[in-house]
């Protein structure tokens, strides 16, 4: 099997396996300010065709497939919507910024393997200059029931001061420390199994640290399962992170670096941070999906 890749000039990327769409990255979206506008991946499907992501939920229209988003880079929302105040909980502010869409640099597929690099802007609400950023995705198969997404960032602090970056948590409630790489998952998905490389659960396994996360969910209509497995490269800030999980309320997974602990962000330093994501047809059971983080790693560290 082969990729194919389609672009869509100025909007978006498409990567298909076959006859299968299995990704979309949508680079320029039509996003509102209220949502903190930003680069997403959605939809994502398994080789199989089936969906393992969601747009837009009515809970948290903010959710957009995997982003990229950070809830407190210094007084910014990245991340989209109102913004956690101690003592007065979430408050909507003018503080949501924008991560936009530059240039382009590199797009190309062989064979098994498709390739974007981009650079974004990212500017406060007001527009001033925050972050210069380098991303690349890598889209590659790995069998023919799973494929792998690589997501890489460079962020370089251009706002002049140092930026502390953290989370609900670290401002001040209590295990909500998400910010970072976050996917949603489907409707169906909702009280799934969570797993870490030391057990099972659900909505228990919140502020676990642990080098990956996986989540094995059912869909309607046909009763398949799907498997979502993330893993942080070990040479990531804060390795290895709290990782954001729920099961219970809706399906998500996020490698969370300043979960519990803010990170300083230098005027002129830059973070980089990789990840691999594993999206595989079926439930692999306990063992499988241990196997399907270890072919991630493998990915990761290649």
């Amino acid at each position: 099997m082969s990729l194919q890749v389609d672009h869509t000039l100025g909007r978006e990327v498409t990567v298909t396996a076959g006859d299968v769409p299995i990704v979309t990255y949508v680079y320029v979206p039509d996003t509102v300010q209220l949502e903190s506008p930003k680069p997403y991946l959605h939809p994502i499907r398994t080789l199989a065709g089936d969906l393992v992501s969601l747009f837009r939920p009515h809970d948290h229209v903010w959710h957009k497939g995997i982003a990229w988003s950070l809830p407190h880079l210094g007084e910014h929302n990245f991340w989209g919507g109102p913004t956690y105040v101690h003592g007065r909980f979430y408050v909507q502010q003018d503080n949501n910024g924008t991560a936009a869409h530059r240039e382009m640099t590199r797009l190309t597929v062989d064979g098994d393997t498709a390739a974007l690099t981009h650079t974004l802007d990212w500017t406060s609400q007001r527009g001033t200059p925050v972050v210069d950023e380098t991303r690349a995705l890598t889209v590659s198969l790995l069998d023919d029931v799973s494929w792998v997404l690589t997501f890489e960032t460079a962020m370089t602090n251009v706002s002049g001061e140092t930026l502390r970056i953290g989370s609900p948590t670290t401002k001040g409630r209590e295990n909500a420390g998400y910010g970072g790489l976050f996917w949603r998952g489907p409707r169906s998905f909702t009280n799934g199994t969570a797993q870490s490389p030391h057990g099972v659960g659900a909505d228990d396994l919140r502020g676990t640290r642990a080098e990956w996360f996986a989540y094995r969910g059912k869909h309607d209509e046909t009763g398949r399962a799907s498997t979502i497995v993330m893993v942080d490269d070990t040479r990531n800030p804060q390795h290895p992170p709290q990782w954001f999980t729920r099961s219970e309320e809706f399906a998500c997974l996020c490698p969370a670096p300043f979960f519990s602990e803010e990170l300083p962000f230098e005027a002129g330093g830059t973070l980089t941070f990789r990840y691999a994501v594993v999206v595989a047809t079926g439930d692999h059971g306990d063992e499988g999906t241990h196997r399907l983080a270890a072919a991630g790693r493998t990915v990761l560290a290649s």
